[in-house]
């Protein structure tokens, strides 16, 4: 097991929301995976192809040259090929905190669901 290469997904998905890179977006999720969250008591899901879309249209923090504020606040490692990551990411004004998790296959280590929430706005 190599936790680095765990990391280096996580640092593609920061990446992929940085720069509103779609590309990047495609190769850390998974095509099935989708994304959940609570809004005033309703769950919200949506399929990564909605969010892919999202992400393709709104203006990258990078465009606005924004600096970076991520990080990972923890792994959980339920086992060599799976893992649940919780980070801490600015888009703009939204403070989110993700509870993505992970698997690895032969083709290394994808995200098949992600649970946010906005924790506040700057």
């Amino acid at each position: 097991m190599r936790p680095q290469d765990l990391i280096e997904a996580v640092n593609t998905y920061f990446d992929a929301l940085y720069y509103c890179d779609t590309n990047l977006l495609d190769k850390v999720f998974h095509p099935s995976s989708s994304l959940f969250d609570v809004d005033e008591g309703k769950l919200l899901v949506d399929p990564i192809a909605s969010f892919r879309q999202d992400v393709a249209t709104r203006p990258s923090p990078a465009s606005v040259e924004q600096l970076r504020e991520q990080e990972i606040i923890m792994i959980d490692w339920l086992s060599k090929d799976c893992a649940t990551v919780k980070v801490r990411l600015r888009a703009h004004k939204n403070i989110f905190v993700d509870h993505l998790s992970f698997v690895k296959d032969a083709d290394g280590w994808c995200i098949v669901s992600k649970v946010w929430h906005l924790e506040r706005t700057v």
